[in-house]
């Protein structure tokens, strides 16, 4: 025990007494990308067939100063010295180092600053994932390693990245557009959640802009703030996902101990299996949405987005609470730590409801016999046919009420636009920079005039129709949940409102990786995180990306 307690101590003596010395500056150049873009146009995906890669609006420098000024004479040296506590790491092992001495808050926020700074500066590795860093980053981990008598959360201390539609204070709140590039709104509720629970708001992630609700059939994780996103696993060769495409990027680069994303209709499940990590849609109703830039207020969700289940179970817990400004969150579930029962999680006797046709998927296929070999019993069924006409109907009218409500309860005042009509006259005064890609589905929702009565009715329907896709085989055959292959049902399970966790399963031939979706009734995250966790356990299909080892 002396001789532990003596080597922890020399090593945080070492950094301590370490030589004065200026950390690495780091730079970025903006490059001629003609290149690039010249190889992408005959990319076999639209989605990959780039107009351009680089942000004509975010100051990358001015990112970097944000870092360096926090990293005192943090540098090289003791970015490979902590990389084997931290790289790849879950948030109980990373407590754990700090528990004993290896590690501090300061330390481990340092790094993961330090890292985002070393490849967002490398013109071979950037992925455009981050767009703005908390200037008081370590000043709050500081203080959290002051005050560790008062750590009663697993996430204490943990620097968490943001996607930049979630309101949050030292940084603005974008949504990836030119109008709010401004916008300094106070914390959403999920933030103020993470912030009481000891969490460190590190940065703000890209995303498609609008959360995707912008353009038709251009990139996924494209924004006017932040850029062209891309995958760590494949840069300009596998599409990102959307809409919360930075977050994804960043946790699969490991730039944070975990992220936050958004969806309305497959933007965690997309990204999340796209990039080889866990990510929880969760109940609408289960997290707060206010003080989050709105798609629509009868669809859209936060939910975490992890390396592992352990971690996503933890973010969970730590945003979870009753909002009294967002009445979808009345009455849910409350003070359940996700983490307690996880591990008791077994796959044997469960019931899976697998579509018939999905078996057609190789990766798919196996993940089935794996589960199998588990104790699992896979039933197969073949989905019933329902009615899903006037979903982007409803899309665009919630669009069209909630964006305003949005902007006139949080936008900053010099932000004055508040429809969506003027925001569409706005972004074609400079339509090169504002939307390369078109507008035409911010085009869409100034034609789409619901009345209160219609929309009503169209929710009323949309909500049934996805509940009987679900309900039906589960009744059926007393499932215990359905199996999908990445966000392939993410529109029914919008619709239903019902959570979905997806977990890597695999790798396509090509590389890009793949998900496997566990899809529940109502509040049933605590049922599916333990399927997901002994998934996991059971299989260990995640690998990490392989320029970002």
């Amino acid at each position: 025990m002396k001789k532990h307690f003596l080597f922890v101590s020399l090593v945080i003596l070492a950094f301590a007494c370490k030589e004065e010395s200026k950390p690495s500056a780091f730079v970025w150049t903006p490059y001629d990308e003609s290149k690039e873009l010249t190889e992408n146009a005959d990319h076999e995906s639209e989605r990959m067939q780039f107009k351009r890669i680089q942000s004509q609006l975010l100051d990358k420098n001015k990112l970097f100063k944000t870092i360096s000024s926090q990293l005192d004479t943090f540098a090289e040296e003791d970015y490979q010295q902590l990389k084997p506590l931290i790289f790849e790491q879950d948030i109980l092992t990373i407590q754990s180092h700090i528990k004993s001495g290896k590690l501090t808050y300061e330390l481990l926020t340092k790094w993961y600053l330090y890292r985002i700074a070393k490849h967002e500066s490398d013109k071979n590795k950037m992925l455009n994932a981050v767009v703005a860093i908390n200037p008081n980053a370590v000043s709050e981990a500081r203080e959290k390693d002051s005050n560790k008598a008062v750590n009663n959360h697993p996430i204490y201390g943990m620097p968490i990245l943001l996607k930049d539609n979630i309101n949050t204070d030292h940084m603005p709140t974008t949504a990836g557009t030119h109008l709010l590039k401004n916008n300094r709104p106070a914390d959403a509720f999920i933030v103020e959640k993470i912030k009481e629970n000891g969490g460190i708001i590190l940065g703000k992630t890209n995303l498609s802009e609008w959360a995707n609700f912008l353009f038709i059939g251009g990139p996924n994780g494209y924004s006017a703030v932040g850029g062209q996103t891309l995958n760590a696993y494949g840069r300009r060769v596998f599409d990102t996902g959307g809409s919360s495409s930075g977050s994804g990027a960043a946790m699969a680069a490991n730039y944070a101990v975990a992220a936050v994303g958004t969806e309305t209709s497959g933007s965690i499940l997309s990204p999340s299996s796209s990039s080889s990590l866990v990510g929880l849609k969760p109940t609408v109703g289960l997290l707060s949405r206010s003080g989050i830039v709105p798609l629509s207020s009868t669809l859209d969700t936060p939910g975490p987005m992890t390396r592992n289940v352990i971690d996503n179970a933890i973010l969970l817990s730590a945003m979870s609470g009753e909002d009294p400004k967002d009445v979808v969150t009345k009455n849910n579930p409350k003070n359940k730590h996700y983490l307690d029962n996880l591990k008791s999680g077994t796959l044997k006797g469960l019931r899976f409801g697998v579509p018939t046709a999905l078996l057609n998927d190789t990766v798919y296929k196996q993940a089935i016999s794996k589960l199998e070999a588990q104790g699992a019993i896979a039933v197969q069924f073949e989905p019933i046919e329902v009615n899903f006409d006037g979903f982007g109907d409803l899309l665009s009218a919630d669009m069209r009420r909630d964006l305003p409500a949005y902007l006139n309860t949080y936008a900053s005042d010099s932000i004055t636009l508040r429809s969506m009509k003027e925001i569409v006259a706005y972004n074609k005064t400079d339509s090169v920079n504002r939307i390369p890609y078109g507008q035409a589905r911010f085009l869409r929702a100034t034609t789409v005039d619901l009345t209160d009565e219609e929309l009503d009715q169209l929710r009323t329907r949309l909500h049934e129709e996805g509940k009987r896709f679900f309900d039906t085989p589960m009744n059926e055959h007393s499932l215990d949940a359905i199996l999908s292959i990445d966000n392939q049902n993410a529109g029914y399970a919008a619709a239903a409102k019902y959570p979905c966790l997806t977990v890597p399963m695999g790798y396509r031939e090509t590389g890009k990786p793949t998900g496997l979706t566990f899809i529940g009734k109502r509040y049933e995250e605590e049922q599916l995180l333990k399927m997901g966790y002994a998934f996991e356990q059971a299989t260990k299909m995640r690998k990490t990306a392989e320029a970002y080892k």
